[in-house]
Parts: structure tokens; C-alpha cells; sequence
């Protein structure tokens, strides 16, 4: 049942994503900084919390979850730290994802053809 939880939550995520690009004028950009804030402040209000309980990555994995991921990061090192916590806590909590980004895009980087696009 873990799966299936996963499975449809994440789709859903996915789903409103992909009708907010071809609904309205959001560009993909928007769209992904809109996932972000709104996981941030799901995940400040405490909403985000149970949802990412219930259905595991499937709440985690899309863009939401980064910005979940970074708001509970804050919270933890506001918590521990001080007002310091505040500046710091979403980059340590996120900083493997980031990394990890930042190793695949410069795989991908080498092993694609590069070309100028007009």
C-alpha cells in the first residue's frame, strides 16, 4: 500500500504541475519556484508533514518536497543554533540533493553534444 500511496500522491503532485503549465501563462520556471515556496510554507504550517508521512517519496521526491525538505532543515537548526539556524538550516538539510545535482549536471554535461540552439 506504500507504493501505490507513493505512486498517486506524487502523480497528482505531477499532474497539477503539468496543468498549471498548460492552463495558464506560468512559465516551467515559475511553476518550479511555485512548487518550492509552497512546500516551504506547507511544510512551516505544518501540512506537508503528514502528507510526506503518508505517502514516503511520493511526496518527497517532486520539487515540493525540496522546498519541505529546506523549511523543516530551518526549523531544526533555528531550534538548535539561534537566529543563525535560520540562514543555514535549509542549505545543510538540502545540501546532498544539491550536491548530488550539481554531479549529475556536469555528468550529463560532459557526456551530451554541445551546440548552440537558435
Amino acid at each position: 500500500m506504500e507504493y501505490l500511496n507513493a505512486f498517486w500522491v506524487g502523480g497528482l503532485i505531477c499532474v497539477i504541475g503539468q496543468i498549471l503549465i498548460d492552463r495558464t501563462k506560468l512559465t516551467p520556471a515559475r511553476v518550479l519556484t511555485g512548487f518550492v515556496v509552497a512546500g516551504v510554507i506547507l511544510g512551516a504550517i505544518g501540512v506537508y508533514g503528514p502528507l510526506a508521512d503518508f505517502a514516503g517519496e511520493g511526496a518527497c521526491v517532486p520539487i515540493s518536497g525540496f522546498g519541505y525538505l529546506m523549511s523543516e532543515g530551518v526549523k531544526e537548526a533555528l531550534s538548535s543554533d539561534g537566529a543563525l539556524g535560520i540562514l543555514t538550516g535549509g542549505i545543510t538539510s538540502a545540501a546532498a540533493g544539491i550536491g548530488a545535482a550539481i554531479i549529475f549536471a556536469l555528468i550529463a554535461a560532459l557526456l551530451s553534444k554541445p551546440g548552440d540552439k537558435f
